[in-house]
């Protein structure tokens, strides 16, 4: 027996769990366990159940139902404040939602990419079990929209938010070792290609007040990190609007025109490095020998580059990050230090990209 036929010509009833059940000679609840607590049937039962659910053209029991049944959607919102073509582009970020991913794929949950660079509501209306905030602006509409939801939350390189659980690295860390070592090396005269500084990126030369204003916590960490380790130099702040080779190199160009003394370049991710790369060949700048440059990150292709970079954890931030949520998800009492852990180490890479000052 099988669900009813339809009429000459009318697109098939859709199959229910019901007309399964008639068809295989079992119970309901036998087939929907066959979906949703497999391990209480045979093999050899299931298959059958499955086999005909196939030939009935049943796709199984709707999610969003068994969501709202359960109060549980198996999905967890990470939310960016940028066009989602950025998190793609970004070989940093690539690597760091690879990570999380199998973290969390391996307790059955799924990542839902939330893009809110404008407008918060895609985070307010979302359906998921807990948030992801992997970048935001402080004090932003995006940030107070993920903490207002209450759901299990984890900020990513954010600044700590009370009661909220936090995962990042040492920023200031990482960039002070590098411009300490452009410092030992003899540079006096250091441009850097910084990250966003707000929402609304201006780029160009960076004036104290904007520095002071800067929104984005790695952006302002890296910076003060730059200023601790150069306190012996002057430096050359730019802001690139997008992290981008492309407004690396633009940004590079303009600094290295402007201010022809500059013998070296720190690069607030090795995206940027690339472009200043490009814009010291333009510019008939040699690499090192005219000009030391040092990136962030250490995403792969910077060993091919031969670059100088700053090596962050971002396969173990991923993971961390999916351990602290999936601890909210258990329903876990989290103690001070997972609430607010040490930050993840940093540590300078050298390679062939950087050399003494000549002259």
């Amino acid at each position: 027996m099988s669900a009813a036929k339809a009429a000459p010509g009318s697109a098939r009833p859709r199959a229910t769990l019901r007309d399964v059940a008639r068809a295989v000679g079992v119970s309901v609840a036998t087939v929907s366990n066959a979906y949703n607590r497999p391990d209480q049937l045979s093999a050899g039962l299931r298959d059958k159940v499955l086999a005909a659910a196939r030939d009935l053209g049943y796709q199984g029991p709707d999610p969003l139902a068994r969501s709202l049944r359960r109060g549980k959607t198996g999905v967890i919102g990470v939310v960016y404040d940028a066009p989602l073509e950025y998190a793609f582009a970004d070989p940093a970020a690539a690597l760091f939602l690879g990570s999380l991913s199998r973290s969390l794929r391996a307790e059955g949950l799924n990542l839902l990419l939330l893009s809110a660079s404008q407008d918060p509501a895609p985070v307010r209306s979302a359906s998921v079990d807990g948030l992801i905030l992997y970048c935001a602006s402080e004090g932003s509409d995006l940030l107070a929209a993920v903490l207002e939801r209450g759901l299990p939350t984890v900020l990513v390189d954010q600044q700590p938010q009370p009661g909220a659980v936090g995962v990042g690295i040492d920023d200031a860390g990482g960039a002070r070792a590098a411009a300490a070592h452009l410092v030992a090396l003899g540079h006096r005269d250091i441009g850097v290609l910084c990250l966003e500084l707000g929402p609304e990126p201006l780029g160009g030369p960076v004036s104290p007040k904007r520095e002071a204003q800067a929104a984005y916590h790695t952006t302002a960490e890296r910076l003060r990190g730059y200023r601790a380790g150069a306190d012996a130099a002057r430096l050359w702040p730019y802001e690139c609007s997008q992290n981008t080779p492309a407004d690396g190199e633009a940004q590079a160009r303009a600094l290295l025109t402007a201010q022809p003394e500059v013998t070296a370049l720190l690069c607030m991710s090795d995206v940027l490095a690339q472009g200043a790369y490009q814009a010291a060949q333009t510019l008939g700048r040699r690499v090192p020998e005219d000009l030391s440059l040092i990136g962030y990150d250490d995403v792969p292709l910077s060993a091919a580059l031969n670059l100088s970079t700053v090596w962050q954890p971002t396969a173990e931030k991923g993971r961390r990050v999916g351990e602290a949520l999936l601890a909210q998800l258990s329903g876990e009492v989290l103690d001070p230090e997972v609430l607010n852990p040490s930050p993840l180490p940093t540590r300078l890479v050298v390679r062939g990209s950087t050399a003494e000052r000549q002259g």
